[in-house]
């Protein structure tokens, strides 16, 4: 269960400024269409990551779109877990959330508990992460789970001060989302900011609708951007999301 393979990829990759893209498969939509298209176009644009994961997943859903995605391609998955419910040996490594934005105690360490004995004994690279959400001017689904009030869009100081003390507790890394679907993406202002206050690799995802707004964040210093909703809604922009992580 100890870090490696992606994990070090992404270490250095951000030592030699090298940026990734994912794509985020939210498992209960994959029956809506357009997975086979997503899947072919993420091999021929180069992606580095699926993230699976939702707030809610009904049934044996995950394990089917896992099954589905490891038929297409061997594009690494990376499970984006809603509960500690959301586990499947199928996945390559997941993201051990810890929501240090909110204060509900069950998503600090209360999940990781009851999670724990499986992951210790499973096959998945675990990822220690910090999971910071940030308001993207409407409530989300995330936000409404979670119990938890995310931090306000023009506070780039608590940012920066709550991904430096997740970094201090020794979570690997660190990622900024405004959840799916968001009105508004996290700003570069706040990127940039908190880029800058940390040495561990940052995420970005939520609200993200344009290969501009992927390019920006890159440039803000954003380690890795992910990319969920534009993409459901229309694949076709899936070639010029990557491209704009590479230019």
């Amino acid at each position: 269960m100890v870090s490696k393979g992606i994990y070090n990829e992404l270490t250095e990759a951000k030592a030699q400024g090298k940026k990734k893209f994912a794509v985020l498969i939210d498992p209960d939509k994959v029956r809506l269409g357009n997975m086979d298209r997503v899947l072919d176009l993420a091999l021929q644009s180069g992606v580095d990551y699926f993230f699976i994961g939702g707030s809610l997943i009904v049934n044996n859903m995950l394990d089917s779109c896992l099954e589905q995605i490891r038929e297409h391609c061997h594009i690494p998955m990376i499970l984006f877990p809603g509960n500690s419910f959301q586990l499947s040996y199928r996945a390559d490594a997941v993201l051990f959330l810890s929501l240090i934005s909110g204060r509900n105690a069950e998503l600090l360490i209360g999940n990781h508990v009851i999670a724990a004995p499986y992951l210790k004994l499973s096959p998945l690279e675990v990822l220690p992460t910090g999971y910071m959400l940030i308001d993207g001017g409407k409530p989300t689904t995330v936000s409404y789970m979670s119990n938890t009030s995310p931090i306000p869009a023009q506070k780039d100081d608590i940012a920066v001060c709550t991904a430096i003390a997740g970094e201090l507790l020794g979570l690997r890394l660190m990622f900024m989302d405004a959840g799916s679907g968001a009105h508004s993406p996290i700003s570069t202002s706040m990127i940039e900011s908190v880029s800058g206050a940390i040495s561990i690799p940052l995420i970005v995802g939520g609200g993200i609708k344009t290969p501009q707004k992927v390019h920006d964040n890159v440039r803000a210093g954003a380690d890795l951007v992910v990319v969920g909703d534009a993409i459901e809604k229309n694949p076709e922009i899936l070639p010029e999301m990557v491209a704009a992580i590479r230019g």
